[in-house]
């Protein structure tokens, strides 16, 4: 099967798409033929040897964390999930064409869109939804001002804050205004001409402090400021789903590309050049 992976840390010229056997699952675990992984930006830190204490990456190591895709085989003591069930979740090694994962950590693909696009959802939809739900507890008639409304995270968070009753402005570029309104924000600001405004009862902000990768969202209420890091949880990957499926909530993917273009992708990430979703598909 073919595999993005690094064997030394570095730019993105470390990134090679390799033949590698296909894995085999052991006990509780499955074979997963994926669709798709997508591309997130705290991957860059992954990749440089960034951060070492939160990412622990041993080399080799194939990239991508977001999967979708088929399950082809189970491993012993596996009863909830059998061949033929369309999956997804957050698998360490998802960029490739198989992957191997705990049958736990997986929920089952939202039936009402292409398998490949849900992929875009798992690291994204549940940093919005843990932001939204867990942290800023959004209530109904809240003013929550949403800074980076136009990436990844950013277009799932405009649309659960819209869902929990919410006022929602949002701040975008330009070139992500239309989109980011078409999901359900009442105000839009252009941030590049246009101050945030102070009258907020909530600040989800999206956008880090620094370049660092894997930078904390924040989250401010009352003139109160909390940070976190997204917690994975297939049970709330399970209730997106269902949302998605309900039509309550859109999977927006701004590019797809086959999974050589990698390397490109990472370096577009670093000159900024990148919005919303990217995913790259293993067909």
């Amino acid at each position: 099967m073919r595999a993005a992976r690094i064997h030394a840390f570095g730019d993105a010229s470390v990134i090679r798409v390799e033949e590698v056997p296909v894995p085999r699952p052991g006990p509780g675990e499955v074979l997963v033929e994926v669709a798709a992984t997508a591309f997130n930006p705290s991957e860059v830190g992954l990749r440089s040897g960034l951060l070492p204490e939160v990412f622990r990456a041993s080399l080799p190591h194939t990239l991508g964390w977001d999967v979708s895709g088929t399950v082809v085989e189970t491993g012993a003591g596996v009863s909830d999930l059998a061949a033929g069930d369309r999956v997804f979740g957050m698998v360490d090694g998802a960029a490739a064409e198989y992957v191997v994962a705990p049958a736990g950590v997986l929920a089952r693909a939202p039936r009402s869109i292409p398998l490949a696009d849900a992929a875009a959802v798992p690291v994204a939809g549940l940093t919005a939804w843990q932001a939204v739900h867990e942290h800023a507890r959004v209530e109904p008639g809240r003013r929550v001002l949403v800074n980076g409304a136009g990436g990844g995270v950013g277009t799932f968070a405009v649309q659960l804050a819209r869902l929990a009753g919410a006022h929602v402005i949002a701040t975008a570029s330009p070139r992500s205004a239309a989109a980011v309104r078409r999901l359900g924000a009442d105000e839009v600001i252009d941030y590049t001409t246009t101050p945030l405004p102070a009258d907020v009862d909530v600040l989800l902000n999206l956008i880090p402090a620094t370049n660092a990768p894997g930078s904390p969202v924040t989250v401010s209420i009352a003139g109160g400021e909390g940070h976190f890091v997204m917690r994975y949880d297939p049970a709330q990957l399970a209730a997106l789903a269902a949302l998605i499926d309900e039509g309550g909530l859109t999977v927006e993917i701004s590019e797809s590309h086959p999974l050589p273009a990698l390397p490109r992708v990472h370096r577009r990430a670093e000159a900024g050049d990148l919005r919303g979703k990217v995913t790259l598909l293993m067909g």
